[in-house]
């Protein structure tokens, strides 16, 4: 067996909590601009009825590469990140903890 260390890379990455201002900065960060529900594939024309959504279903839904064509829920507390080939994924607050430092 070989060992491999994760090679040293800085990401970018945002904690979604459970408040209007973290997820409007969490779809922000995604979308990069004004929240558009369509790209986050949220079921809302309405940034009100996205927000409903969102704290209905416990977070927001991500479409990551790991995901195809299915989404996977970023739930309130996780972190999400932005990978190295620019897409975003959800990591929980404790695995978010032991992989990352700020820099």
């Amino acid at each position: 067996m070989t060992q491999y260390r994760k090679k040293p890379i800085i990401i970018e990455a945002i904690q979604l909590k459970d408040n209007q201002k973290s997820i409007y900065e969490v779809t922000t960060f995604i979308n990069g601009a004004k929240p558009d529900t369509s790209s986050c594939m949220m079921a809302s024309d309405y940034w009100d009825s996205y927000l409903d959504l969102c704290k209905k279903s416990g977070g927001i839904r991500l479409k990551t590469l790991e995901s195809d064509n299915e989404t996977q829920i970023a739930s309130f507390g996780d972190w999400i990140i932005k990978g190295v080939n620019g897409e975003f994924y959800p990591c929980k607050p404790d695995i978010f903890e032991k992989t990352y430092e700020i820099v």
